[in-house]
């Protein structure tokens, strides 16, 4: 991921395309769950998974973080711990690859008036059907994985424990991010049904961007856009 990073930092026009696709895909990721991002209940597990995993942050040193981690993570935490940075890491690191793919295709149809059919013909010209369905299964295994976290005794307590530490190894932003996963699946009280209509809703555009007519895709995009504003 570093590697890409540079790439795109040396190309201030590739650069500015990965960011509009993230933000695009934040957005349409709103448009999509609003019902869920207001949902009392799961308005936490929402945020959380628009904010860590479907926006435009920078995650950099975050998963650089990550690789230094990794044995610290085995020395203090559960292995379920584990299993989840490992989850996360992974996700991001095929997120990164498609978003990149994505913006040189969305420089390429740079003619198009539309940012929904512009996005829509850059996702045909990645392809990559199966790498989008891995990029889904991971997301709701990262899910999953922080469901079962919040069932086990103490971690609260040894997560927050684990502040100083983590902060003074450069490890904090890392830290954080586990520690905002797990309060926000806590407060769902059990995340079946909200990784279903996660699993529901993103399957199907994932079939919707891949395989509708793309006057079909292009107004159902444009539709979802324009009521996340």
């Amino acid at each position: 991921m570093a590697g890409l990073r540079l790439v795109q930092a040396a190309n201030p026009d590739l650069q500015s395309a990965v960011l509009s696709i993230k933000r695009l895909q934040a957005q349409r990721f709103r448009g999509s769950h609003s019902d869920l991002l207001e949902d009392k209940r799961y308005s936490a597990a929402s945020r959380f998974f628009l904010d860590e995993l479907y926006s435009e942050k920078d995650y950099t040193r975050r998963d650089a973080q990550f690789v230094r981690m990794a044995g610290a993570l085995e020395r203090f935490f559960p292995a379920r711990v584990v299993q989840t940075a490992v989850v996360m890491s992974a996700l991001h690191e095929l997120t990164e690859q498609l978003d990149d793919a994505m913006a040189h295709a969305w420089m390429r149809h740079s003619a198009a008036s539309e940012y929904s059919l512009r996005y829509a013909l850059a996702w045909r010209t990645v392809g990559k059907r199966a790498s989008r369905e891995r990029q889904l299964a991971q997301v709701l295994q990262l899910g999953a994985d922080l469901d079962q976290l919040t069932k086990t005794t103490g971690l609260r307590i040894t997560l927050r424990m684990m502040r100083k530490p983590a902060a003074a190894s450069g490890l904090a932003e890392l830290q954080g991010f586990l520690e905002r996963g797990f309060d926000a699946f806590i407060a769902m009280d059990g995340a079946v049904t909200f990784l279903k209509t996660i699993e529901k809703r993103e399957a199907q555009w994932v079939t919707t961007l891949s395989d509708a007519p793309l006057d079909e895709c292009t107004r159902a995009l444009a539709a979802v856009l324009q009521g996340s504003n």
